[in-house]
């Protein structure tokens, strides 16, 4: 009885977050603070919600005045790329994020779909095009707030190979080839002599999610990279790959887990474990850190905002 309990409880707490009433995001509530864009899950060419999504978020710079755009996988469905010259650069991204204020430095890391092609060409695209920005498979960035002496820290994971059925699988050819010892070390010697304000890991698939996904990939991830999150007191993960919004919190840790929705196609979502908020709209999302506060707005494809994550020191 008392786990029916729970259950419509969880029910009651995603439905009510799904009718809250949105608001708009203002200027006020972002100035004098870092702020970056975080999407995932974009190439459909153009198509359902990608185009206007897109259009929405150079809209909106003058509200935001973000300083880069996170990519957080599958920037290409279906099967990836098969090099720097494929046409989907020009279907799935280059012509679609045409508005002027998206001529920023774009962060990506590869998702599955881009394992399913060439992954050495979505690294070497940084050759071809100014503002994609992807030094590594996976890396880090650190930024100092401005006017304070507070900083920002992002890092980025590659995930993919990370989860044992992709290295096992013929479709991801890549997967098996990665070093994944060689990328939790480096993960844990960044967080090591990190000092950062706030940390922040991003990465395509989720550690804590609902989903009809594998229940492997998530005990992959939670064995692999969580323990290493934990043992550095990161204050957010986020990801992307279910395509819907998602924040969970768990008793059992102190970091919020974040799922990112899909700028362009979403999915049905229902409450788990820890969900604080869940949403199947699409959109986008704002990161943003002041010295005091690290805020994490979901924002829906017009750019309202559905739920806001927030940390303090």
């Amino acid at each position: 009885m008392k786990r029916v309990s729970l259950l419509w409880s969880l029910l009651l707490v995603c439905v009510w977050n799904l009718s809250a009433q949105t608001r708009e995001l203002t200027e006020e509530e972002l100035d004098d603070r870092f702020n970056f864009y975080v999407v995932n899950d974009l190439g459909r060419n153009g198509y359902y919600d990608q185009r206007p999504i897109a259009e929405r978020m150079g809209e909106m710079e003058p509200v935001v005045g973000f300083e880069f755009i996170a990519a957080l996988g599958d920037v290409h469905h279906f099967e990836g790329v098969a090099s720097v010259n494929d046409p989907l650069w020009m279907t799935n991204y280059e012509l679609v994020y045409a508005h002027p204020e998206l001529m920023v430095d774009w962060f990506p890391i590869l998702g599955n779909h881009e394992y399913r092609g060439n992954t050495q060409a979505v690294l070497d695209y940084a050759k071809v095009s100014r503002r994609w920005s992807m030094p590594a498979r996976y890396y880090t960035k650190l930024y100092e707030i401005e006017d304070t002496d507070a900083s920002i820290r992002l890092i980025f994971i590659d995930t993919t190979p990370l989860i044992d059925k992709y290295r096992k699988e013929d479709g991801y050819p890549d997967a098996r080839k990665q070093d994944n010892d060689r990328q939790l070390r480096w993960l844990d010697s960044v967080l090591t002599v990190n000092k950062a304000t706030w940390t922040v890991v991003m990465g395509h698939h989720p550690i804590y999610a609902q989903t009809s996904k594998s229940d492997t990939e998530r005990a992959d991830m939670q064995q692999r990279v969580n323990t290493i999150l934990l043992k550095h007191n990161v204050d957010m993960y986020v990801c992307g790959h279910i395509h819907n919004y998602q924040h969970i919190r768990r008793p059992d840790s102190p970091i919020d887990y974040i799922v990112n929705t899909s700028a362009s196609l979403s999915r049905e979502v229902e409450p788990t474990e820890g969900t604080v908020f869940c949403s199947s709209a699409t959109g986008f999302s704002v990161c943003s850190a002041s010295a005091k506060d690290l805020k994490f707005y979901m924002l829906d494809k017009e750019g309202r905002v559905l739920h806001v994550v927030e940390r303090r020191k």
